[in-house]
């Protein structure tokens, strides 16, 4: 059975875990201010916490069903000032000949917040337009964030940048998606100087690679450290501690309860 097969059986009703499968569903039902617009896709299923399962379970936290759900692509309309930004946006995309389709992948709305994700060819251009257009003014990126989805297979690293109008006073969330085979994302340093040193803690932590940065280099880990270790694939490992005459192993090394 698939993840996503088992993941509509999880949140079947009339189950051992309704409890659990109707909080969870009324929790995608309550994430999203357009119900019905927004679909939901399910990335994954939880069980347990804790490491809890089995007969020897006395905390109930074994019985526990979390449904991992991501927001989809949002319908027009978006409602408030969302419209009037895309609609803006699509003007000044088209005018230049890059064209909003080919710039904006898809819009969603979730939560009461905008998330255009883009084509990471368009990046620097989308993020250009936001801040100099008058009638848009994103001027300021409260930097950036990395992500990594390995069930998103050719798309598994994200890169997501916080834009904030002071003009307007309104806040808005790019999203760029690149493969592990080719990690490359374009810099927006010349676009938003500050994005500096958080690209660089993105390379760090990610292995993200933005093109055009004017110094890549790590920022928190030493130059010869392997991998990168915010990805979910990387090894929880760490160092021995001793603490009074213990020594308290890594945590990939550490006794197993359950």
């Amino acid at each position: 059975m698939s993840e996503k097969q088992d993941a509509a059986a999880a949140t079947k009703p009339g189950d051992a875990t309704t409890g659990a499968q109707d909080t969870s569903k009324a929790a995608l039902e309550a994430g999203s201010q357009h119900t019905g617009r927004t679909a939901f896709e399910v990335v994954d299923v939880r069980r347990g916490l804790f490491g809890a399962h089995g007969t020897g379970d006395t905390s109930g936290y074994g019985g526990l069903v979390t449904t991992i759900a991501l927001p989809g692509p949002s319908e027009r309309p978006y409602g408030g000032w969302f419209d009037e930004v895309v609609d803006i946006l699509t003007e000044v995309l088209d005018e230049s000949g890059t064209g909003y389709a080919s710039a904006v992948e898809y819009v969603v709305v979730d939560r009461n917040e905008l998330t255009l994700h883009v084509a990471k060819a368009h990046l620097v251009e989308v993020a250009q337009a936001l801040r100099d257009d008058q009638d848009l003014r994103f001027e300021l990126s409260l930097g950036v964030s990395g992500v990594h989805y390995p069930h998103e297979h050719g798309r598994e690293l994200h890169a997501v940048y916080q834009l904030v109008s002071v003009t307007h006073g309104r806040r808005l969330r790019l999203e760029v998606a690149a493969s592990d085979a080719d990690p490359h994302i374009p810099s927006t340093t010349g676009v938003y100087p500050a994005n500096d040193w958080h690209e660089r803690e993105t390379f760090d932590f990610f292995g993200l690679i933005f093109d055009g940065h004017p110094g890549l280099a790590r920022i928190e880990m030493p130059d010869d450290w392997p991998g990168h270790p915010q990805r979910k694939d990387y090894p929880l490992g760490g160092i021995p501690v001793e603490y009074k005459g213990a020594t308290i192993p890594p945590a990939d090394q550490r006794r197993s309860y359950s």
